[in-house]
């Protein structure tokens, strides 16, 4: 399966991780490494000082945040697929693929991240908060910051690449003509409240499917024979991608 589907992180994680602590060399896309090893610098310092719960954005409830970032260099791992544990990964249902499933997923899904960048499913990183819209002392906004080391390390990827993210992670990387951005729909309008379900629920239809599609056109039949009601958009112009409607 050479299709690249493109997921956010979940605000929601895992408390704690139960494995050996980080180790960036063992992450995947090791080009990123470096500017990996910058922001994680830049977030540890931020959170031993004053000013990490306005900078990151946390409400009165989510101050023990800031230790947690304080202690990311020793703190226990956990994979990928068992840290976040939002809506859309619900829906995923990571835990309960078929073997052959599991084995696409981890081919298939990058994660984007504030703090790593990028993420296969298998990779251990602790539990951590830094969403890619901060804008982190010295740094500055996260999404461009990552944009330039992001950027050639996916277009060297090969295949289709169906987007899932939300807005604040799309700016990290633009894959262009290439990309069939997921939209849904009810009643003829576009919905948030639905879309991190059916996101998870079209990535897992294809993780499931056994399906490898090579152009946009092809993602819709295979979409439709998996029962899904889409329709595909406009042909985009310049490094803009297709939008993909599913109704709900």
């Amino acid at each position: 399966m050479t299709v690249l589907i493109l997921l956010p992180p979940s605000e929601g994680k895992a408390e704690l991780g139960n494995g050996p602590a980080l180790e960036l060399s063992r992450l995947s896309f090791p080009s990123l490494n470096t500017s990996r090893e910058v922001v994680l610098e830049a977030l540890v310092a931020l959170c031993a000082r004053s000013g990490a719960q306005s900078v990151l954005g946390l409400s009165q409830g989510q101050l023990g945040e800031i230790g947690k970032n304080r202690d990311l260099r020793g703190a226990p791992t956990l994979t990928a697929a068992e840290l976040y544990t939002g809506v859309l990964y619900d829906h995923l249902g990571l835990a309960s693929l078929s073997s052959g499933a599991a084995g696409r997923a981890a081919e298939s899904l990058v994660i984007f991240s504030g703090l790593w960048g990028l993420l296969r499913i298998g990779d251990r990183v602790p539990p951590y908060r830094l969403s890619m819209g901060v804008k982190l002392p010295p740094l500055g906004g996260l999404g461009a910051y990552w944009r330039r080391s992001v950027t050639p390390v996916l277009d060297a990827e090969p295949g289709l690449v169906v987007d899932m993210r939300s807005s604040t992670y799309a700016t990290a990387w633009q894959p262009g003509g290439r990309a069939v951005a997921v939209r849904v729909l009810k009643d003829g309008k576009v919905v948030s409240h639905m879309a991190k379900a059916t996101r998870g629920v079209i990535a897992r239809s294809l993780l499931e499917g056994d399906c490898d599609p090579q152009t946009p056109e092809e993602l819709v039949k295979v979409l439709d024979s998996l029962g899904h009601t889409v329709t595909l958009g406009r042909p985009p112009a310049g490094r803009r991608s297709w939008t993909l409607d599913v109704t709900v």
